[in-house]
């Protein structure tokens, strides 16, 4: 089977490339089970129940996040009443939502667990642990396990990956926005990337406006950035993965340049 990962969705620039290719994509790739990270699709940030059902609806089957999936208010009960929207796993207990997708997907039995890294980002439980808490939920049947590591450090990536190898389909990163020219195969069969980078404006920094971003370098206090405009790529993957064992065959890294 053939799954497209697309990089964080970066305000109403990416909003509307994911939306007008998301299509095409899954044509032109034969793909199978489409995945994107929704955390910053409202502007830059979180995400809105109206914006994550359309996402839905034009042919997204999960959508993780990130460390901003809570800036909007409006989203909380909704990620209880989805499950399809999946926040980090390693929040409190008690947080609303949950941290790992299980379910059946275009009749495929699927697992996506979404993760936060500790180094650099605000403070939450082990995620070494709590991915091992998680993975031993997912049914022994359920060969399909997608993961996504929302995190700052490149090493603490790395670590996770070879920390899930064997016992995942992939491990991919997020968070920074950027994309790596890291993609692999660790054995035995777990795909691997850094950092799928971000669908978005690169006319600015990591999908903000330039001018605002550096008046908050230079200046405290500073008003939030709004998003930039223009230049923008759609940054995603394409894993190739054995239905039967759950191995990844193959990673393909994609960067498309979109026309607004």
């Amino acid at each position: 089977m053939n799954i497209l990962i697309i990089a964080d969705v970066v305000a109403r620039p990416g909003r509307l490339a994911v939306l007008d290719r998301i299509k095409s994509l899954r044509e032109e790739y034969k793909i199978d089970l489409a995945l994107m990270n929704g955390e910053n699709v409202a502007g830059g940030f979180s995400i809105t129940p109206a914006l994550a059902d359309e996402l839905f609806q034009s042919g997204f089957d999960v959508m993780t996040s990130g460390n901003h999936i809570f800036d909007k208010q409006e989203i909380i009960p909704y990620l209880d009443a989805n499950p399809r929207l999946v926040r980090p796993a390693n929040y409190p207990p008690e947080t609303p939502g949950s941290g790992l997708f299980v379910g059946e997907v275009g009749g495929y039995k699927i697992a996506v667990l979404n993760l936060l890294g500790r180094v650099f980002m605000p403070p939450v439980d082990d995620p070494f642990r709590v991915a091992d808490e998680q993975i031993k939920l997912i049914p022994d049947d359920v060969k399909i396990r997608l993961v996504d590591f929302h995190a700052e450090a490149t090493s603490e990536k790395y670590a996770m990956g070879w920390f899930l190898a064997g016992r995942v389909s992939a491990v991919y990163g997020s968070h920074t926005h950027v994309p790596t020219a890291d993609e692999r195969i660790l054995e035995p069969g777990t795909a691997y990337i850094t950092d799928v980078g971000m669908t978005g404006s690169y006319a600015g920094v990591i999908g903000m406006d330039k001018n605002q971003v550096i008046e908050r370098f230079r200046k405290i206090p500073a008003r939030r950035a709004e998003h930039a405009k223009g230049d923008v790529w759609i940054c995603a993957v394409v894993l190739e993965v054995d239905e039967t064992t759950g191995a990844a065959k193959k990673i393909t890294r994609l960067r498309l340049e979109h026309q607004e």
